[in-house]
């Protein structure tokens, strides 16, 4: 067993190079530019970097100019950047949309079940009484976010219900791996494929959250016990290049650096002490990844739930994607933020 070192200074580079290519991207107010505007308040939080947040600032303020678009699930991933330039700024107008963002899943988003936030990308009904890994970042870890923030209960058992069944869900008791979504009309996970990115959105929300609860919470055990479960599962699906593949468990299927990013992310924040050997490969498979100019390569395209592995095997993994970016940079954050965890040089 090695000990993961990494050179701190080469991290902070890495995360200029991303953020600034991130910055040369057009975004529309939705769920890629949430998370790709997540990273770049990540890396913020560890460089106190102000251009990052003056290039947001902008951003948001001349959006909100034109008007933002209908509320959705998957655009609440949006509030996560609300909540930094809150932070940062002190303007309550980011607050107050971060608010508006909350409210609409409180009140008006579609449910079903206990409560359970139906996954819409649209104002539609697009997937009815399904529930998509993707909902635990873009909504989920939102909630749970604003509500500790503004001291809100309700807020913060809204956002526990939503991790709780999601995990009930979506988390297969044989291999500790996630669906990516389930079928409430059908009783089934549709094409029951262990797609590797909705395995990152589950193990990187569940590992913030754990973070956030405390050992006198229901809930922490509950979170704790799946994230420990998947994330052994994981490890040992590992690639000998350091990276997860986009159908975990088929070997023909390709190498994705979204959910790489993602569960390398998870296993920095949960920090088992045997998990070190995983890291520091994940940490070199990652920057193989990285282009000179900041881009992340090998990310595939925005994935429906397909109708079969061959599906998910033949998505495109070509362009720059706001998802890709932003999840690398959580998992470079990652490794600044829990020092204590990996040896920086």
């Amino acid at each position: 067993m090695r000990k993961f070192e990494y050179d701190e200074n080469e991290v902070k580079e890495l995360i200029d190079r991303v953020v600034r290519r991130t910055m040369n991207m057009d975004f529309t107010w939705n769920w890629s530019c949430g998370v790709a505007y997540y990273g770049i308040c990540k890396a913020w939080e560890v460089t106190g970097n102000q251009e990052y947040i003056d290039f947001l600032v902008k951003w948001v303020d001349e959006y909100l100019e034109l008007g933002l678009p209908p509320m959705m699930v998957n655009a609440c991933a949006m509030g996560h950047t609300m909540l930094t330039l809150h932070e940062a700024t002190g303007d309550s107008k980011y607050l107050d949309l971060a608010l508006l963002k909350a409210e609409y899943l409180r009140k008006d988003a579609i449910r079903f079940g206990e409560g359970v936030f139906q996954h819409t990308v649209s104002s539609e009904n697009d997937f009815p009484e399904q529930a998509w890994a993707d909902t635990l970042f873009m909504a989920a870890y939102f909630l749970l976010r604003l509500g500790f923030k503004l001291d809100k209960k309700e807020y913060i058992e809204d956002a526990l219900n939503q991790f709780y069944w999601h995990e009930e869900y979506l988390q297969d008791t044989k291999t500790n791996l996630f669906y990516h979504a389930w079928d409430n009309v059908k009783q089934d996970h549709l094409s029951a494929i262990y797609w590797g990115r909705a395995n990152a959105w589950a193990a990187y929300t569940m590992a913030q959250a754990y973070k956030m609860l405390n050992p006198f919470m229901p809930m922490w055990m509950q979170i704790g016990g799946a994230l420990g479960d998947q994330l052994s599962a994981l490890v040992r699906l590992q690639s000998p290049n350091g990276l997860w593949r986009t159908v975990l468990n088929d070997e023909t299927s390709y190498e994705e650096t979204s959910a790489s990013a993602g569960i390398a992310a998870s296993l920095v924040t949960y920090a088992h002490p045997l998990h070190q050997n995983y890291m520091a490969k994940a940490y070199e498979g990652i920057l193989a990844n990285i282009d000179e100019d900041g881009s992340v390569r090998n990310v595939s395209a925005g994935t429906a739930v397909m109708y079969s592995a061959d599906d998910y095997k033949v998505i495109s993994k070509k362009r720059v994607q706001g998802w890709g970016q932003g999840l690398t940079l959580a998992f470079l954050v990652a490794l600044l933020q829990n020092k204590e965890v990996v040896s920086k040089i």
